[in-house]
């Protein structure tokens, strides 16, 4: 069986690399090992970030409804408690976006929270 040395391969690969440490710095971006290194260490920064992206966003979306429910003499818990019992099905996303842009439309809810809460 003939030998085969993989060459286009391997060159398609090390073009994707380098192209990748395009941005970096210095050597970063031009000798090889510190290329593949770096992107290497990019990638797996990016793929963990996709994940806690999604946390910090869910974090940033309570905080701004705490903030918008305790203007209204509620809790966090209280207000999506009272959403849950008046059958509001509106996420977390949609209500923080309502308590920064439409304050009218999140004092309703706050006071169909309210309603649901004190019937309970």
């Amino acid at each position: 069986m003939p030998r085969v040395k993989s060459n286009v391969a391997r060159l398609k690969r090390k073009k994707q690399i380098m192209k990748a440490a395009r941005g970096a710095f210095g050597a970063r971006s031009k000798l090889w090992k510190a290329a593949k290194e770096n992107v290497e260490r990019g990638w797996v920064y990016a793929y963990r970030d996709r994940k806690n992206k999604k946390r910090d966003f869910r974090k940033l979306w309570i905080v701004r409804i705490n903030a918008a429910a305790h203007q209204h003499d509620m809790s966090y818990s209280v207000f999506m408690h009272g959403l849950k019992k008046a059958g509001v099905e509106v996420d977390r996303k949609i209500l923080a976006d309502l308590a920064v842009r439409d304050p009218g439309a999140f004092t309703v809810l706050a006071e169909k929270a309210r309603a649901a809460v004190t019937a309970a």
